[in-house]
C-alpha cells in the first residue's frame, strides 16, 4: 500500500470518528434511556456500507471509504459495551431489544443500501 493510501487512512478515519461524535451528539440531545445514539450511527453506517459495497468500487478506493471512513464511523465495540451495561443494570429485556433491533435493522440498511445503489 503507498503512504498516500495510509495518509488517506488517517485523514478520512478521524472525518469518521469525528462525525461519529457529532450524530451521538446531536442524538444523545434527544434521547434518555435507550442507546439511541450508537444505533442511529451504526444503522447509518451499514445504509452506507450496503451502497458502497453495491457499487463497483475496488482497491485503494474501497480502503478509504469503506475501511478508513465508515469503519471509524461505525461502532460496534461501543454497541456491545451499553449492550451489557444495560443488562448489567437489570434492563435484560432493553438488553436483548438492543441487540435484536440493532441487528434487524442493520441487515436492513444494508440491503436498503445495495437497493439504492443498483438504481445509480
Amino acid at each position: 500500500m503507498s503512504w498516500w493510501v495510509w495518509v488517506g487512512v488517517a485523514l478520512l478515519g478521524g472525518i469518521g470518528a469525528n462525525a461519529r461524535f457529532l450524530v451521538n451528539g446531536l442524538v444523545a440531545a434527544h434521547t434518555r434511556s435507550l442507546p439511541l445514539p450508537v444505533l442511529a450511527i451504526n444503522i447509518s453506517g451499514s445504509l452506507l456500507l450496503g451502497v458502497l459495497a453495491g457499487i463497483p468500487l475496488e482497491g485503494n478506493a474501497l480502503v478509504l471509504a469503506g475501511t478508513a471512513t465508515l469503519g471509524s464511523y461505525t461502532t460496534f465495540s461501543t454497541w456491545m459495551l451499553e449492550t451489557r451495561q444495560l443488562s448489567a443494570d437489570g434492563n435484560r429485556v432493553t438488553a436483548v431489544l438492543n441487540v435484536l433491533v440493532s441487528l434487524a435493522l442493520g441487515i436492513g440498511a444494508v440491503a436498503l443500501g445495495r437497493l439504492i445503489a443498483s438504481h445509480v
